[in-house]
């Protein structure tokens, strides 16, 4: 807290195949150790079901979940078990709002608003007031392009962003080992990504 943080953002352990009481008690540790707010972010291997989640909301500081999963199915699930007790927020990614708003969620984090943060708004915009046609004709045309390259390498859904960040002008540079640097020819597809993107930049980026 005096370091300015507003709440604790939570990955999975560093063991792959914990046993739910030690997942259970991973997390309590962490909520027991502040007074600030527990974010669990289930992503990679950490998958959670239903009934593991209701167990994880015993812990008192434990205010949010950010699902990193996509797994729309078993989201469900687990929002129909919990109910309000905890905020949900959509984490896989932003071709993934118009999934998350039909089941109700109404906050997700955003890789495009690292460049475009007006798409992201946008993007927001049209499922909030559920405009699904012209909702579903900007993903088609922004969105859908950008995590098709973004799922062709591991890690790329870092080195992308920071290649678009640089071609906007913006701070990117490379990224460190393990991650690998984009490839010159998808560097192209990139700029006609941020091309697409151009009505939704900020006017210093538009003349980049």
């Amino acid at each position: 807290m005096d370091a300015g943080a507003d709440g604790i953002l939570a990955f999975p352990p560093y063991y792959p195949n914990a046993d739910d009481e030690g997942l259970l008690a991973y997390y309590r540790a962490i909520g027991d150790a502040t007074r600030l707010g527990l974010f669990i972010y289930s992503r990679d291997w950490a998958n959670f079901s239903a009934a593991m989640v209701e167990r994880l909301t015993r812990i008192p500081t434990l205010i949010a979940w950010k699902d990193g999963q996509g797994d729309l199915r078993r989201l469900q699930t687990i929002v129909n078990r919990v109910g309000d007790r905890l905020h949900w927020i959509g984490g896989a990614g932003d071709d993934m709002v118009p999934s998350y708003y039909s089941i109700g969620i109404r906050t997700y984090t955003s890789s495009i608003a690292t460049v475009a943060p007006r798409l992201s708004l946008k993007l927001h915009e049209l499922a909030a007031a559920r405009r699904e046609e012209e909702l579903l004709e900007l993903g088609h045309g922004s969105v859908i392009p950008f995590y098709a390259i973004r799922g062709c390498r591991k890690g790329y859904e870092v080195s992308t962003m920071k290649a678009l960040r640089d071609m906007a002008g913006l701070s990117g540079g490379p990224v460190r080992p393990p991650l690998v640097n984009v490839r010159e020819e998808e560097k192209e597809e990139l700029r006609a990504i941020l091309n697409q993107w151009q009505p939704f930049l900020a006017e210093h980026e538009k003349d980049t």
